[in-house]
C-alpha cells in the first residue's frame, strides 16, 4: 500500500459525465510520474537516479494501470493523497513468501540488500499484506508472472469444448444408432467396428496431425483457434462416445422393443421413442466422460498452433486462444520462478473442471435411470392393458 498523491497538474481533468471520454483521459495519464512522486515522498532518504529507479521494481509494471483505473473509477480522487495497495514485482512477492533466501550473499539472489531494506521499511509500517490475487481469475496471460491470469486460457477451453460437442455428440449419437439398429451385419460393418476400436486406442497427437493437415492446410481455418482446436478434439473423441453409446443401446433389454413393435411402432419409433430414452443416461455419461479427456488433452492443441502466446480475452471461436491444458505447459516451461505458483493454481482450476464435468456425467446418470425406469413401467402397463 502506498500514499499516491493525485496531483491535478499531471492528471489534468476528467469528464465525469462521458464514461468513454473518461477512459481514454484516463489512459493518457503519466501514471509513472505519480508513482514515481509519492514513493519519493516516502523515501526522501532516495536521492540518486539510479535507485529511484530500483525503488519503482519493488513494484509490478502492472502498477500503472492500476493507477490509471483507480482515478478513471474515482474521478472525485484528483487532488487528494489515497492509500492504494499495488501489485509487488515477481521477486518481491517471492521474497515476502519466502522462496528467496535473504541471507546468502547479494551477488547470488535477485533482490539487492537496498531493496529489502525498502521492503523492510515498508512492512514495519504495515503496508506489505498477502491476499487473493484478482487478476488471477480475470485476465490473460501475461509475460510478467504478477500480472498473468488463467481468464483467457478458461475462456478458449470452454469455446473449444463448445465446438467439440456441437460436432461430436450428434455425429457420434447418429453413428451409433446406425450402427447398432440399422446397419447389415457383413463385412463391411465389421471392418468399420474394427476400426472405430482401433481409432479409441490412438495417440492423441495423431488426431493433431491430422488436424494440422486438414483444418490448417487443407481447409485453410484459422491456426490458434477454437474451432480448429474442437473439431480436432471432436475427431479424437467420437470413438469414444461411438463405443459407449453404442454399449449404452445395446444394454436396452430386447423386451422394450418388442413390445413397441407389438403396439405398432414403426422402427424409427421404437429407436427414438423407446430405445434411446432408456439408453440416454449411458449415451451422456459417455459423452460427458469423452468431452472431459478432451478438456486435460495437450499434445493435439499443440500441434494445430494453440501453444502460441495470447494476451486477449477470445470473443468468438475464431479469434486466436490458447487452452488451460496449454497454458499449464507454458507456465512450467518457464524460467521465472513465481510461474511455479501460477502452474499450480491452474492445475486446480483445470482438476476444478474434470471433477465438474465427472460430478456432471454422474448426476445425469442417475437423472435418466430415474427417468428410463419411469417410462418403462409406463410402457410396461400399457402393453398389459
Amino acid at each position: 500500500m502506498i500514499d499516491l498523491e493525485i496531483n491535478p497538474q499531471i492528471v489534468g481533468n476528467l469528464d465525469p459525465s462521458d464514461p468513454v471520454l473518461r477512459r481514454e483521459q484516463a489512459s493518457q495519464i503519466n501514471s509513472a510520474a505519480l508513482l514515481s512522486r509519492s514513493l519519493k515522498n516516502m523515501f526522501p532518504d532516495v536521492t540518486d537516479i539510479r535507485e529511484r529507479r530500483r525503488l519503482l521494481r519493488l513494484l509490478s509494471v502492472g502498477a500503472r494501470s492500476e493507477i490509471r483505473n483507480f482515478i478513471y473509477e474515482n474521478p472525485a480522487s484528483i487532488g487528494t493523497t489515497q492509500s492504494i495497495n499495488l501489485l509487488a514485482s515477481d521477486d518481491i512477492d517471492q521474497l515476502v513468501k519466502g522462496n528467496i533466501n535473504r541471507d546468502i550473499p547479494e551477488s547470488d539472489r535477485r533482490i539487492k540488500d537496498l531493496e529489502i531494506a525498502w521492503l523492510d521499511k515498508l512492512t514495519a509500517e504495515d503496508r506489505v499484506t498477502l491476499g487473493f490475487h484478482e487478476p488471477f481469475v480475470t485476465s490473460g496471460d501475461s509475460r510478467e508472472p504478477e500480472l498473468a491470469g488463467v481468464w483467457g486460457a478458461v475462456v478458449g477451453s470452454t469455446l473449444t469444448l463448445f465446438v467439440t460437442i456441437l460436432f461430436a455428440f450428434p455425429v457420434g449419437l447418429l453413428a451409433s444408432i446406425y450402427l447398432e439398429e440399422f446397419a447389415p451385419k457383413n463385412r463391411i460393418t465389421d471392418f468399420i467396428d474394427a476400426n472405430i476400436n482401433n481409432l479409441a486406442a490412438v495417440p492423441s497427437i495423431v488426431f493433431g496431425l491430422l488436424g494440422l493437415a486438414f483444418f490448417l492446410g487443407v481447409l485453410g481455418l484459422p491456426r490458434s483457434a477454437p474451432l480448429v482446436g474442437g473439431l480436432t478434439l471432436a475427431l479424437m473423441s467420437l470413438p469414444t462416445i461411438i463405443i459407449t453409446s453404442r454399449t449404452a443401446i445395446k444394454a436396452v433389454p430386447n423386451s422394450v422393443k418388442e413390445a413397441a413393435i407389438g403396439i405398432g411402432a414403426s422402427p424409427m419409433q421404437v429407436v427414438f421413442h423407446h430405445v434411446i430414452p432408456n439408453a440416454l443416461s449411458g449415451i451422456m455419461t459417455g459423452a460427458i466422460i469423452g468431452v472431459a479427456r478432451a478438456l486435460g488433452e495437450t499434445a493435439p492443441l499443440l500441434m494445430i498452433g494453440m501453444v502460441a502466446f495470447v494476451v486477449d480475452i477470445p470473443n468468438n471461436v475464431t479469434d486466436a486462444a490458447t487452452a488451460l491444458p496449454v497454458q499449464i505447459f507454458l507456465w512450467a516451461d518457464s524460467p521465472e520462478r513465481a510461474f511455479i505458483e501460477k502452474t499450480s493454481a491452474a492445475i486446480m482450476v483445470l482438476l476444478i473442471l474434470l471433477i465438474g464435468l465427472n460430478a456432471l456425467a454422474v448426476w445425469l446418470r442417475n437423472r435418466f435411470e430415474n427417468s428410463s425406469a419411469i417410462v418403462s413401467s409406463a410402457e410396461k402397463l400399457q402393453v398389459i392393458q
